[in-house]
């Protein structure tokens, strides 16, 4: 009987030292590689809530937020790509000031918690604290204008995703499925992403419309929040041969099996989900998921690149471009009026020249009828809300 207890107390102690050093493994591992977040909606539910009153509201606990800083407490700091989004109901009216109100939602949030800090390179993302990175979540934010575009670049935006749950006269959303899904004015849009340097967020885009992208980007791509097709199919996540071409736990692994570790960031999507997988629930559950795939047997290689060795990358690359693009001017391409047909959009545009007779000697002086000289500047030119 004394000797059943000896090895009950030493299987018991055993299991003890083992979790202990799973969890200090877990806990360097994390601090060493802090966690970047690709999407999430804090922003949205501030305006939801509290109609972005920043004074109504103590971040460091809001019991109905997934998202609050004593939660980051329970992880090492890291880096959330705050999203900035509008309703699409706020297209071809509002949604140009709505998205500058939550710019400054953001930027004041950032400001106002010591713990925050609004970066906008490589390089900023590097300090201790909890970055933070402004993405559009919505090409119609920008009222198909490259101008407002680069305006929002200026206020510290770094990423775009071209679509969400709306058309614009330039792409088609996820729910569609026709061919040639970007047009002219898209592909400027791209260009004029990869001049700036600001990352092409390809979640919620038609299959199509992600595919021509993918073709047309000059810069490597991300989808901010979503997951693969083939494990679940809903029409948001990314089908196989997008994954190909663009070359729940499940979705790691198969991503992996298909494409490679290097393929794949984490966008938890945290308050703009509705629902999340069991133990994901907040932001403090981080360290579970990375521990279902240390037990899965992911390398700590491939764990680091995941948490943020692979997202760093992708943004150094599309800084990369940037830099190789910066003796190009920004371009002037305008959507065509036709394609907008906003009847509440003022079109201001060169009155025609009236046509009056002019002698043989005239028209020699100042050149042919009809010529035209225009002067436009065309720019040359790959991971992861719902309400």
């Amino acid at each position: 009987m004394k000797s059943l207890r000896l090895v009950v107390v030493l299987s018991s102690l055993c299991i003890l030292i083992s979790g202990h050093s799973e969890r200090e493994r877990l806990h360097d591992l994390m601090f060493k590689y802090p966690l970047i977040d690709g999407h999430n909606d804090l922003a949205l539910q501030l305006r939801r809530f509290y109609n972005n009153e920043l004074s109504q509201v103590d971040l460091h606990n809001v019991t109905k937020f997934a998202t609050d800083i004593n939660q980051h407490h329970k992880c090492s700091p890291y880096l959330h790509m705050f999203a900035v989004y509008v309703m699409c109901g706020a297209q071809e009216k509002d949604a140009v000031r709505l998205t500058l109100e939550q710019i400054d939602v953001v930027r004041r949030m950032c400001t106002e918690y010591q713990e925050f800090e609004l970066v906008t390179s490589v390089q900023g993302i590097m300090k201790h604290k909890i970055a933070c990175l402004i993405s559009i979540e919505g090409g119609h934010s920008i009222d198909s204008s490259l101008p407002t575009l680069r305006m929002f670049y200026l206020l510290g935006v770094r990423s775009m995703s071209l679509t969400h749950s709306c058309n614009t006269p330039w792409k088609v959303i996820v729910f569609q499925r026709e061919n040639n899904s970007l047009t002219h004015f898209g592909k400027a849009v791209v260009e004029e992403m990869n001049r700036l340097g600001m990352i092409v967020d390809l979640s919620h885009t038609a299959w199509d419309t992600a595919s021509a992208v993918l073709k047309h980007s000059k810069a490597p791509v991300i989808f901010s929040h979503s997951s693969s097709y083939f494990i679940c199919h809903h029409h948001r996540n990314v089908p196989d041969w997008i994954l190909l071409d663009y070359s729940d736990f499940n979705h790691f692994d198969h991503i992996k099996k298909l494409i490679g570790a290097e393929s794949i960031g984490i966008g938890a999507d945290f308050e703009g989900a509705v629902s999340f997988p069991q133990g994901l629930d907040d932001v403090s559950k981080y360290p579970d998921l990375i521990q279902e795939l240390l037990q899965r047997n992911w390398t700590e290689n491939e764990v680091a690149n995941i948490l943020r060795g692979n997202f760093l990358r992708v943004f150094e690359e599309v800084e990369r471009v940037r830099d190789q693009l910066s003796l190009n001017q920004p371009s002037e391409v305008q959507i065509p009026v036709e394609e907008v047909q906003n009847p509440c959009r003022l079109v201001l545009r060169p009155p025609k020249p009236k046509e009056h007779r002019q002698s043989s000697s005239s028209r020699a002086h100042h050149g042919p009828k009809g010529l035209l000289i225009l002067a436009i500047g065309l720019l040359l030119s790959s991971f992861f809300m719902d309400e």
